[in-house]
C-alpha cells in the first residue's frame, strides 16, 4: 500500500512537473528571443518628437495631394503593414503613414491612450512635418479616431477615408476585452508559441520576405506590450465617446466595406456615408484587411474619388 501511495504521488508530481517545465521553457525562451531580436530590427521611415518622445512616420510619394494614413488596433507595424497601398497610393499622391506610440518604431508612452490623446499625438506629428492640409485614411479603429479628428481640426481635412472602418455603436463595441489575460499569455511565452503554431499572417500577400520577418519581431514586441494593453483597455470608452458622432457635412467620405462581413456592417458605413453631402460606399470582397489583398483597387478608387472633388 506504501508502495502504491509513493508511486501516486510520484505520478501526481509528474503529471503537474511538466506543464510547468514548459511554460518556465516557453518564458525563457521568449526573453531570449526579445533580446535577440532587438538588434535585428531594422529601421525605417523617420522619428519627429511629440511629447518628449519619438513618433515614427514613413512618408512616400510626393504629389501636390497628401494622405495620412492610420492604423486599426493592434497593427504591430503600420509602416511595413501598409507597405503595399502606400506603394500604389504614392504613384499621384503624397503619403505619410503614422505609427502611434506603442506601435511599430514609436516609442511607448504611459499617456492613456484616449482616442482625444491619439488625435493630438498624431496632430502634433503632421505638425512637425508641416503637413497642414490632408486627407484622413484609416483603417479599423482608426475611424473612432478620425472622428475625433474631424472634430478637432475639421479646417485641416480635405476628405477622409475608411478601409473598413470602425463606426459609433457598432455592435460589440461596448464589450470589454480581457487584457489580463493577454499579458499573462506575452509574458509567458505563449503568444509567441501561438504565432508559431498558426503560421504566418502575411504569407502569401504583396510583402517580401524581410518585410515578413521584421513584422514577426515587431509583433512579438508590440503585441501585449503595456501601450498597447492600455489602448486596448480604453477602447469601449473611445466608442463611447464618439456614441452618435458623425464627420462634419461639408468632409467628403468614402468608405471601402468588406463584404465578407454582415449586411448590417454595410448598412451602418451607408448611414455614416449617407451623413455628409458628398459620401460614398464601395463593398470590396476580400477580409477586414483590405488593403492586403487590395491595395490597387483601393488606391485608383481613392485618387478617383479625391480627383472628382477637385472637378
Amino acid at each position: 500500500m506504501r508502495k502504491f501511495a509513493k508511486s501516486l504521488l510520484i505520478t501526481i508530481g509528474v503529471i503537474v512537473a511538466i506543464p510547468v517545465l514548459a511554460v518556465a521553457t516557453t518564458a525563457i525562451v521568449n526573453v531570449i528571443a526579445t533580446q535577440v531580436e532587438s538588434t535585428q530590427i531594422t529601421a525605417y521611415g523617420e522619428g519627429v518628437e511629440v511629447d518628449g518622445r519619438t513618433m515614427n512616420v514613413v512618408v512616400e510619394g510626393d504629389g501636390e495631394e497628401t494622405i495620412v494614413l492610420l492604423p486599426g488596433l493592434g497593427t504591430a507595424s503600420p509602416g511595413l503593414d501598409f507597405q503595399p497601398l502606400t506603394d500604389e497610393l504614392a504613384k499621384d499622391h503624397r503619403v505619410v503613414v503614422v505609427e502611434p506610440f506603442g506601435t511599430g518604431l514609436s516609442d511607448a508612452t504611459d499617456s492613456p491612450r484616449t482616442a482625444e490623446n491619439i488625435t493630438e499625438e498624431i496632430h502634433e506629428a503632421l505638425q512637425q512635418l508641416r503637413v497642414t492640409k490632408y486627407t484622413l485614411m484609416a483603417h479599423s479603429i482608426g475611424g473612432i479616431y478620425a472622428l475625433t479628428y474631424s472634430a478637432a481640426y475639421p479646417d485641416e481635412l480635405t476628405a477622409f477615408v475608411g478601409i473598413d472602418n470602425s463606426v459609433p455603436d457598432q455592435a460589440g463595441a461596448d464589450e470589454p476585452i480581457p487584457t489580463d489575460a493577454m499579458v499573462v499569455l506575452r509574458n509567458l511565452g505563449i503568444t509567441r508559441l501561438l504565432a508559431v503554431i498558426a503560421g504566418d499572417p502575411y504569407d502569401g500577400l504583396p510583402y517580401d520576405d524581410e518585410s515578413r520577418r521584421q513584422m514577426a519581431m515587431l509583433s512579438a514586441k508590440n503585441a501585449g506590450a503595456p501601450t498597447m494593453i492600455d489602448e486596448v483597455e480604453h477602447t469601449p470608452g473611445n466608442f463611447a465617446a464618439v456614441s452618435g458622432a458623425v464627420f462634419p457635412a461639408d468632409l467628403p467620405v468614402l468608405e471601402f466595406v468588406s463584404a465578407n462581413d454582415t449586411a448590417e456592417w454595410i448598412e451602418i458605413h451607408e448611414k455614416q456615408a449617407a451623413s455628409v453631402e458628398h459620401g460614398e460606399v464601395v463593398v470590396l470582397d476580400g477580409p477586414h484587411y483590405l488593403h492586403h489583398e487590395l491595395s490597387p483597387e483601393i488606391a485608383q478608387r481613392t485618387t478617383a474619388f479625391l480627383s472628382a472633388l477637385s472637378d
